[in-house]
This record gives C-alpha cells, sequence and structure tokens, in this order.
C-alpha cells in the first residue's frame, strides 16, 4: 500500500489484500447497501477478491481509482474515496463510501477536497463528473459544497433509475 496524499486529519492510501476485514464491513454498511448498490461480499475470501479483481485492477488499468481513507489518528480506515471511470461518462467519477460511526464529522468533505486537489495537481484532468441517486441528500450536499455543479440526471446502460449528474472544471 502507498500513502498518496493527506489531509490534516486524514490519509489516503492504495488498497492492499489485508483491507478485506475493512471492504466485508463497508460493503455491507445499510447506506452502501441503499445508495450503491450490493455487491455480494458475504466473506473475508469474498472481500480479497472484489480488493483484487476491481480495486486494484483499476489502479494497473487507468492508475487511479478508489483509496482507502485513513484516520491518522488512530490509523484506521474510516472510509473510501477516489475516482471510478465508467463507459458511459467521458471523464472520471469522483465517489466516496464511509461508515456509519464516521459519518457526519467532515471526513468525506475532507477527503473529496483533497481528493480534488491530487487529481488537478496529478492526475491533470481537466473536470470530473459525480453521480448519485436524487434521494441520497447527504451525497448531494457533499458534492455542492465541494464545488461540483448539477447537470441534470443520466440513466446508465442496464439501470432502472436515473442518477443525478454534476461535474466540476478543474481549471486545467
Amino acid at each position: 500500500m502507498k500513502i498518496l496524499f493527506e489531509t490534516p486529519r486524514l490519509q489516503l492510501r492504495t488498497f492492499a489484500a489485508s483491507d478485506d476485514k475493512f471492504i466485508l464491513e463497508l460493503l455491507n454498511t445499510p447506506s452502501w447497501l441503499q445508495y450503491i448498490g450490493d455487491r455480494q461480499i458475504r466473506t473475508l475470501a469474498d472481500a480479497q477478491r472484489y480488493i483484487m479483481n476491481n480495486l486494484l485492477r483499476l489502479y494497473a488499468e487507468q492508475g487511479y481509482g478508489a483509496w482507502v481513507v485513513v484516520l491518522k489518528e488512530t490509523n484506521a480506515p474510516i472510509g473510501i474515496c477516489g475516482l471510478f471511470k465508467r463507459k458511459y461518462l467521458d471523464q472520471p467519477d469522483l465517489g466516496f463510501a464511509f461508515l456509519p460511526e464516521a459519518e457526519g464529522k467532515g471526513y468525506a468533505y475532507e477527503a473529496a477536497a483533497a481528493t480534488l486537489e491530487y487529481t488537478r495537481n496529478e492526475l491533470a484532468l481537466p473536470y470530473l463528473f459525480a453521480i448519485t441517486q436524487q434521494d441520497n441528500h447527504r451525497s448531494v450536499r457533499l458534492l455542492t459544497r465541494s464545488g461540483f455543479t448539477l447537470q441534470g440526471t443520466i440513466l446508465p446502460p442496464g439501470e432502472a433509475e436515473e442518477l443525478m449528474l454534476f461535474n466540476i472544471a478543474l481549471g486545467l
């Protein structure tokens, strides 16, 4: 695992196979299941496969992906934040999810702001998207506070529900 960047309270680093317990917990939280979906991760072996086949693969293929958000004070993983390339969008989108005990403490905003700065300075992407369900009010607030602008809605291929589509220019 490699630390990519830090904030006053957080480190954002790459995933490792040893993050299996954290992934098992995060992907089965009520908010993940409601707003992102059931990935059928039920065991540590499932979590390790998910890390290897999804998260680590993205680093190799794209040079970026989702990163573990670690609380510096305890060195414990509390969430994920990063970039996802979707076939139906021409630029990556910002995604994030946090454990329930880490919600409402400003960690998501802090991680998102640092991710935007890293994306601008290190990856040199001109803009990013973000997508979220229309009833995910916390994500909508975070995206708006982070400088994203609502562009409208989008119906991803194979999905039954339209998602809110946001974007942000990164000033390049």
